[in-house]
């Protein structure tokens, strides 16, 4: 997987027109005026995206077997002023968003964010998107790294990213914000039976 940065002919910040041109078999965003396009994951990556999102959807986006009060959608579009980014996971307390937007897109930002790291987006994801989410004064973040098998689970404090937990493996986690249930790590590896 490739990130490709400032697709040219840019000697201007990109706009949403720039982004619509790109083929649809690319992830576009646009962060701080350049145009970032991906292709889709590798299946690792896919795999634990399927799997946080069978694991926390049912809980909280539709209450069975825990609490509900989120909406919890894969790949949402997030329209920040200009920026215009894609996590993996995005997900909002109902009673900030007490009805979901009709439009292809939120500009109200996320109560969390996941982003599934692959080697050629985690840079981009890392120092790029997280400086983003602070501005927007995300509360969570979580980084899923599959090929390391590891989830970080970040919230903003301050203005700045506090790393609160750092857990890899199998372990079994309750993770913020979504404590009111256990994660196993090994099932977002794809080492479940």
């Amino acid at each position: 997987m490739r990130i490709v940065p400032r697709v040219p002919p840019f000697d201007r910040p990109a706009t949403y027109n720039d982004l619509v041109k790109l083929p649809d078999n690319l992830v576009a965003e646009i962060a701080d005026g350049e145009l970032h396009a991906s292709p889709r994951p590798a299946f690792p990556h896919a795999e634990a995206g399927t799997v946080l999102g069978g694991r926390l959807v049912p809980p909280f986006h539709e209450g069975r077997g825990g609490p509900g009060g989120w909406y919890i959608v894969y790949e949402p579009e997030l329209h920040f002023g200009a920026n215009v980014l894609v996590p993996d996971w995005g997900g909002w307390r109902r009673t900030r968003m007490p009805h979901r937007p009709e439009t292809a897109y939120a500009t109200l930002p996320p109560d969390w964010v996941c982003e599934i790291l692959s080697p050629s987006t985690s840079s981009f994801d890392r120092a790029t998107k997280l400086a983003i989410y602070a501005r927007e004064g995300v509360p969570w973040a979580w980084l899923i790294d599959p090929l390391a098998r590891t989830l970080e689970v970040l919230k903003l404090e301050n203005g700045r990213w506090t790393i609160l937990a750092t857990h890899a493996g199998t372990e079994v986690v309750r993770a913020e914000p979504f404590e009111a249930i256990e994660l196993e790590l090994a099932a977002l590896w794809g080492e479940t039976t």
